[in-house]
């Protein structure tokens, strides 16, 4: 499909198809998809609709889709309602919760631990304006309210760096981001962070019915003149407040409601509200929830001055009597939305949950804007209601709280009418606003007073207001029981799950009131981590730490804030951490793996983000080969032993000692020496030399290994295995049990040893088969070709004499040739002396239908057949040539395109490697372990770089070790851990579009 694809491309390009993305965005016009039907309608002899690139937009998901015609696999009743299936019964009262949130504040505040960190410090976020705008800063400010055209005020909260953004991480061109509103593109960064920071994986979610609901307000951007001739065709949709969920949909293939709601101030509750009643309904299975707001012009202050409603300084003095106006900010919040069973069900941790929520109408109020107290308490009342509970089970009201002389006094009325009727004497209803801290940051205000909140329910602390003097003397404060939060206070006690309410009101006149409660498993945030089984056991503490972004810039960036991470949690085990970064972030393009202790690594870390070299780190760039690609399990013959090839691994991996312990007490019957201290480098070298120790030990090393590879997630989608490494091979793949594999493998090493040995050699040759053939061709009946490896790797084998003489003349004639350390000469004619007596010892031998796929390089096919890999099959797998070059160029035909050689030291990267190169396709090879280095590190490498772990399958035969995981998460810890997750996708935020380009 890519091939087709790239075809019909209308520009030219030497890069990849990438499989993931639209047809569109890989420069397929109209005339081209048209042309790609009909190329597929030859190719394949189906009636395809000339929209059938529009029903399956990408490489990936048209390959699918034809596969299942082809196959008669194809349901299209089912694909166009693969959603329903996945939302199934819904409870109209379920509480829904929040598992994952994200923000950009005033301040500096990049996330909730930030917002966090400004609110409990009493902190303030509000500045001077921005510099980089293009606004008249000399002319726009003047102290005269009544001089037309200006602001009497310079200050408010805002984003410094909102001009910045990574387009071509999103798939963006530099034209349609310079095109799009700020305001669209904070919405997918925060997203992107909020469904990391919930542990899960964006771009997993492709295809699912996720929800997204954004508020957001006009702010003027794009709107002054005509726009500049390169951005053309992208200003409609770069600027239409409608596209803003559309373009997080279309961006990360999510197919649930999209919906942008403007209600100004009240803007991103109101979308949490309507993603709340989405889930409820079963309109979709999860949902992004927020608002953004970014000021492209300085009219709202101008506008705000000739109406005299703008505090002086730029702060809002909430519920203060030296209250005199808002301050304006601007600011971007999501949160990430699940019924709280699917949540549960779905291993995410629950930040909080919310009760329940309302949004109702002013209607006709004491003018368009003024606000209209009964209408508040009407919607909090509404609020409760919905959510089950009386005014006397909130805690604390985040406020709305502008700091204006109108709006404070009537929302602080309605509040006293409410929560401050009908409570003990002693509990009253606490008050505050996160306004006070960094301005009204009006469409997402909303949202970020929830993340203020579900934080200060997870440390118990409800935060002080800021710029208090005297409550406002414009309210009855003796009317009910309602209290200011004038300093910090502890949550209050009270025996049941703590509770907040937050409130927006818009300047439309539509007023939203929401309900939160702790989450009841929520832990306290200095929680002890929780071991896991798969995370125990790690020797000196070293552990891979595998760093991915988009860019290399990008990971200099994630290196830098994954390293302050390390020094400053050391409460947080290195073994979660290195969980949480393969199991809950997006695996991307650009990888870095860095190897060590702690300390080892911090400063790994930082070497990497200074660009410097480090023994500890590995970097590399992978593509969609390695991400959607399929996996294999590679399995040598004789050649990558060493002395103490298993020491290391036996001290550090409980997953490897336990494998290893099944593989010595399977063999035990069959040979007299110890297994272990064989791999621990413990017996003389010598006795590793011998056939019948290195084919058995080497055996159990590939098995162990295979474990390992299982025990993080790896289980392979096939494997192949090299003259006596398919005997391994049988063995994962569950066709033999170990009993029975080491069986085979003990007593054929032993009847080599006492029937072949001394008779004959083996030696490997730079050339393709066919110059080979030809070249020994004198020398027929004594030298044979045994084994394939690749397009110019070639093993020759057969008597000593024939084979001295064969190695000789190729050695003048400039061919480079090697000679194997073996005196047999397997896969010739040599091994037929042997037949019965293999034949004899292998008569109960029962093979099953390999549980993962084995491809054989006996017979050049699939083994689909229980019994086929029988006592005979072993003989034949010694006498018969290994076709393993063939058999490689088969699998990558196939889609297989990640191979990992499970060796003590990797001796067929090489000729795998250059077979990929042949073939001129994309694929990933690497090894397991490297001769004198067989610690977890080069098995940490190959991990970061090349593999993503996904949820193992359990097998039969040769089961792996500890391969449980449940789904989303490696461990608790890691996500009582957020910070870890806090640093965003990329620090090269590269487009600067308030000066006019990239």
């Amino acid at each position: 499909m890519r091939e087709e694809a790239a075809a019909v491309r209308t520009r030219t390009s030497t890069e990849p198809i990438p499989a993931g993305r639209s047809f569109r965005d890989l420069g397929l016009g109209s005339l081209a998809v048209v042309e790609l039907r009909n190329r597929l309608t030859e190719r394949t002899g189906l009636r395809l609709p000339t929209t059938v690139t529009f029903d399956h937009p990408t490489p990936e998901a048209l390959a699918a889709h034809l596969r299942a015609r082809i196959l008669g696999l194809h349901d299209t009743a089912r694909e166009a309602t693969a959603d329903e299936d996945r939302t199934g019964a819904t409870d109209p009262a379920e509480p829904i919760a929040i598992v994952g949130m994200a923000c950009r504040l005033p301040g500096d505040v990049a996330s909730p631990q930030d917002l966090w960190g400004l609110v409990s410090e009493g902190r303030d976020g509000v500045s001077g304006f921005p510099e980089d705008r293009g606004w008249d800063l000399e002319g726009l400010f003047d102290a005269d309210p009544e001089k037309t055209g200006t602001s009497y005020v310079d200050q408010g909260g805002f984003l410094h760096d909102a001009g910045l953004f990574d387009a071509g991480f999103f798939g963006i061109s530099p034209r349609e981001a310079l095109a799009m509103d700020p305001q669209q593109r904070l919405l997918l960064e925060t997203s992107w962070e909020a469904l990391e920071r919930a542990g899960i994986d964006p771009w997993t979610l492709k295809g699912r019915d996720v929800g997204v609901f954004s508020g957001l307000m006009g702010q003027g951007y794009g709107l002054s003149g005509a726009a500049p001739a390169e951005v053309e065709g992208f200003g409609e949709t770069g600027t239409a407040s409608s596209v803003a969920s559309g373009r997080v949909s279309y961006v990360f293939g999510f197919g649930g409601p999209a919906i942008t709601v403007d209600t100004a101030c009240s803007s991103s509750l109101v979308a949490m509200h309507l993603a709340v009643q989405s889930l409820r309904q079963g309109e979709c299975s999860m949902a992004l929830a927020g608002g953004a707001t970014v000021m492209a012009d300085p009219s709202t202050f101008v506008e705000f001055s000739r109406q005299r409603a703008l505090s002086s300084d730029g702060r809002c003095k909430s519920y203060a009597d030296a209250a005199d106006g808002t301050g304006w900010a601007e600011g971007a919040g999501v949160v990430v939305l699940e019924r709280l069973s699917e949540a549960r069900r779905n291993g995410h941790r629950v930040l909080a949950v919310i009760r329940g929520s309302a949004v109702n109408q002013d209607g006709a109020s004491n003018g368009l804007t003024a606000p209209n107290g009964l209408a508040q308490q009407r919607v909090i009342r509404k609020a409760l209601a919905n959510a089950g509970l009386s005014t006397a089970d909130v805690d604390v009201v985040e406020g709305h709280g502008t700091g204006t002389v109108l709006g404070d006094p009537i929302e602080a009325q309605a509040l006293i009418a409410t929560y401050g009727q009908d409570r003990p004497e002693d509990r009253p209803v606490w008050l505050g606003s996160l306004k006070s801290n960094i301005g009204h940051t009006q469409a997402a205000a909303g949202v970020a007073g929830v993340i203020k909140m579900v934080e200060a329910m997870q440390h118990g602390v409800m935060p002080a207001t800021l710029h208090f003097n005297v409550p406002s003397s414009q309210v009855d404060w003796s009317a009910g029981a309602v209290e200011l939060l004038t300093e910090a206070r502890a949550w209050p006690d009270t025996g049941r799950p703590r509770r907040a309410a937050v409130s927006s009101f818009g300047l439309s006149g539509t007023n939203a009131h929401l309900i939160l409660e702790q989450a009841q498993e929520t832990e306290p945030v200095t929680a002890e981590p929780v071991a896991s089984e798969s995370t125990v056991g790690v020797v000196d503490g070293v552990v891979p730490l595998v760093v991915t972004a988009a860019s290399t810039a990008s990971l200099a960036g994630q290196s830098g804030r994954l390293a302050s991470f390390v020094e400053s949690s050391e409460e947080v085990p290195l073994t979660h951490v290195a969980g949480a970064l393969v199991t809950q972030r997006a695996m991307l393009s650009e990888r870095a793996v860095v190897v060590g202790s702690r300390a080892e690594a911090a400063a790994a870390l930082g070497a990497l983000t200074r660009g410097e070299l480090h023994p500890g780190v590995v970097t590399g760039s992978s593509f969609d080969a390695s991400a959607s690609g399929r996996t294999v399990l590679v399995f040598p013959g004789q050649g990558s032993q060493w002395v103490g090839m298993g020491r290391e691994l036996l001290d550090s991996s409980p997953v490897f000692a336990q494998r290893i312990a099944e593989c010595a007490a399977a063999l035990e019957r069959w040979v007299d020496w110890s297994l272990v201290d064989v791999l621990r480098g413990d017996v003389p070298a010598e006795v590793l030399e011998r056939v019948d120790v290195v084919q058995p030990a080497s055996f159990a090393v590939m098995v162990g290994l295979a474990a390992v590879w299982a025990s993080v997630g790896v289980v392979p989608d096939a494997v192949v295995g090299h003259s006596q490494g398919e005997i391994a091979a049988a063995c994962v793949a569950g066709a033999l049990s170990l009993e029975d594999a080491a069986q085979v493998v003990a007593v054929r090493s032993q009847v080599i040893a006492g029937d072949l040995a001394g008779r004959g050699g083996m030696a490997s040759v730079a050339l393709p088969e066919a110059e080979v053939a030809e070249r020994i061709e004198r020398w027929a009946g004594r030298v044979e070709v045994a084994a394939v490896n690749g397009p110019s790797s070639v093993v020759i084998a057969g008597d000593v004499d024939a084979l001295d003489e064969a190695l000789e003349v190729l050695a003048a004639d400039g061919v480079r040739v090697r000679r194997v350390a073996v005196d047999y000469a397997s896969h010739t004619r040599h091994v037929e002396a042997i037949e019965d007596v293999l034949t004899t010892a292998f008569t109960d031998i029962r093979a099953q239908v390999p549980l993962i796929p084995f491809y054989s390089t006996v017979t050049g096919e699939w083994v689909k057949e229980a019994d086929v890999l029988d006592g005979g099959y072993w003989y034949r797998n010694l006498r018969s040539q290994v076709r393993f070059g063939p058999a490689i160029a088969d699998l990558l035909a196939g889609g297989h395109t990640v191979f990992v050689e499970s060796s003590a030291h990797p001796v067929l990267v090489q000729p795998v490697s250059e077979i990929i190169d042949q073939a001129d396709t994309e694929a990933v090879v690497g090894g397991s372990l490297r001769r004198d280095d067989g610690g977890p590190a080069p098995v940490a490498d190959l991990d970061g770089r090349t593999v993503r772990p996904r949820r193992p399958r359990r097998l039969g035969g040769c089961p792996p070790a500890q391969c449980r995981r449940r789904p989303g998460r490696s461990s608790d810890v890691c996500l009582r851990s957020p910070a870890l997750l806090a640093t965003p996708y990329s620090c090269c935020r590269c487009c600067r579009a308030w000066s006019g380009g990239c």
